[in-house]
């Protein structure tokens, strides 16, 4: 016997070359090469501002963005390193070390694949839209804090502080010592790729700006003697030219318990980013995200990474749509890319080294504009107060402490947020001596029934779960007695009912029989009514004294009544 579903995993990649033309390969072949050209940068900034070697974010970016295109369920999706991961991974390396990051890693990749297998693709889109933004806008301020001393160029010998106030604390007591030509190179790379684009859309801001910048700072060493300038070659030393061999990774049952907490993170956020990217992508182009296949081509690629030291992969929403603007319309684009990337791994990094640090510091200060999403945050104003609360403390909790605790603590409170408003909309209502059969329906024709002294009649509008089940318990303990001889309970709205709606029901007919009050069930659905039999709440009451209507049901506690009144007499 099988407990998992059927495997959904079709990759794009095969579907798409069905048909695929001459035509099509060099609309890809175009959109690849631009999309690698762009990729370059950001995957160095990535890996830096992670705390990696700038080498690992670029094999990161080949691997995982070869496998996310060839295994993926989304035709134009771009695999790669993405900013919402550094502060994570940034935070496992200082408390574990490389060992520990791999093995976080791995087990997300393990943990997507599974998500995949259970068809659970769908449920990722569910998660509360207040959360992403909070998190977004966390991870895009954290971002922004940790580039302040190569941007500044600060030389904090103490160290800087993992936490965020302490952390500005150290930067203020050192802003007086800033570099000034440090300064000046990021600013000018700020300028440039915020300028670039207005003057020409075909020429990428970020590669532009550093292309230029580098050789500025090039030619003011070779050329003015002017030192000072930190770049990547000055800070990690000379790359190696060649791809890193796979190698085993030490796992150990310790660990992976440790670790595990921090796995689940990275695979929801890889999980989150790389369906709303798929949701985006698929709203411009007009394709279908079989989002089954994405998550279990995620975590094949996250599962694979880690074996040659690379950091986690997810689908990166910026690369995916320069790719759709530049043509790209199958998988071939993606792997093109990551062709690109290796071939300037392979021939091109004595060149990465010239890079000034500054310069990335500046890439990564408008990555982290571009993420916070405050134009959405502004607009989030007129929401309800629920969901401004809970996109505020996963944003505060996002930068104080950590992804891990925001997204959990993040998630408690948007259901409860959830069961709350549930919980509002779901009303019961209490009935005098007359009422009408077609009330809350579209039925013209009105039948007024008239309900027998002692008979009461209580009607639960909406779910009736834990928080409902509070509210009628309630009000039929608070409700004026003269004691009714039989309770009508009313169940045409209610299309579920949870374990304590049903202890609270059976709870309420057991203390009405022994005071004599007979329980009468009417408009009960189908689906509830199963759950109901199941549970012998059914058996209870008694088959007679279950209605399909009011109408029927008035009947029956009618003639309750009055024979129980007759026997008293």
């Amino acid at each position: 016997m099988s407990y998992l579903p059927k495997p959904d995993f079709n990759p794009a990649l095969f579907s798409s070359l069905k048909g695929y033309s001459a035509a099509s390969f060099k609309r890809d072949l175009v959109a690849g090469i631009v999309v690698g050209i762009v990729a370059l940068p950001l995957a160095i900034a990535f890996g830096i501002a992670s705390g990696v070697a700038p080498s690992v974010g670029l094999v990161t970016a080949i691997i995982g963005g070869f496998i996310v295109s060839a295994l993926g369920g989304n035709s134009v999706q771009i695999g790669g390193p993405t900013g919402a991961f550094i502060v994570i991974v940034y935070n496992i390396i200082a408390m574990y070390g490389l060992t520990g990051l791999a093995i976080a890693t791995f087990m997300a990749g393990c943990i997507l694949v599974l998500m995949g297998l259970c068809h659970l693709g769908t449920v990722i889109k569910f998660i509360p839209y207040p959360i992403v933004v909070g998190f977004t806008a966390g991870i895009a301020l954290t971002i922004f804090s940790t580039q302040m001393p190569d941007f500044f160029g600060l030389d904090i010998q103490e160290g800087v502080p993992a936490g965020f106030i302490a952390k500005w604390g150290v930067y203020f007591r050192h802003f007086a010592d800033m570099s000034p030509l440090t300064l000046g190179v990021g600013l000018v790379t700020l300028i440039l790729i915020i300028v670039t684009p207005k003057l020409s859309h075909k020429l990428p801001g970020v590669l532009t700006a550093i292309v230029l910048v580098t050789l500025a700072v090039w030619l003011l060493k070779e050329y003015c003697g002017i030192e000072g300038i930190t770049t990547i070659g000055d800070r990690f030393g000379s790359m190696s030219t060649s791809l890193p061999m796979p190698h085993a990774i030490g796992f150990n049952l310790e660990s992976m318990n440790l670790l595990l907490p921090s796995a689940f993170t990275i695979a929801m956020l890889g999980a989150i980013e790389s369906l709303l990217s798929a949701t985006v992508a698929d709203g411009v182009t007009g394709g279908r995200t079989n989002c089954n296949t994405e998550l279990i081509g995620q975590g094949v690629a996250n599962v694979v990474v880690p074996l040659f030291g690379g950091i986690p992969v997810t689908g990166a929403i910026a690369r995916t749509m320069t790719n759709i603007t530049n043509g790209g319309r199958t998988p071939v684009a993606g792997i093109v890319h990551a062709v690109v990337l290796l071939l300037i791994a392979l021939f091109a990094m004595p060149l990465i080294n010239l890079v000034p640090m500054s310069c990335l510091a500046a890439v990564l200060i408008v990555v982290s504009y571009n993420m916070s999403g405050w134009r959405t945050i502004v607009g989030m104003a007129g929401n309800p107060k629920g969901d401004i609360w809970v996109m505020l403390v996963t944003f505060l909790l996002t930068v104080i402490f950590d992804l891990t605790i925001a997204i959990e603590i993040g998630m408690l409170l948007a259901v409860v947020v959830f069961l709350r408003r549930v919980t509002e909309n779901t009303t019961v209502r209490m009935y005098g001596r007359q009422l009408d059969a077609a009330d809350g329906t579209d039925m013209s024709t009105h039948e007024v029934l008239d309900l027998a002294q002692g008979v009461s009649v209580y009607e639960i509008d909406g779910p009736f779960f834990f928080g409902a089940a509070t509210k009628f318990d309630e009000m039929v303990r608070l409700a004026p007695h003269d004691t009714p001889r039989v309770r009508i309970i009313r169940m045409r709205k209610v299309p579920f009912i949870d374990s304590t709606g049903l202890h609270n029901l059976q709870l309420l007919i057991e203390s009405s029989q022994r005071e004599g009050i007979q329980i009468v069930l009417s408009g009960v659905q189908d689906n509830v009514r199963d759950t109901l039999e199941k549970s012998h709440i059914l058996q209870l009451i008694g088959k007679a004294n279950i209605c399909s209507h009011i109408s029927a049901a008035v009947v029956v506690a009618n003639k309750l009544a009055e024979s129980k009144s007759a026997k008293q007499d």
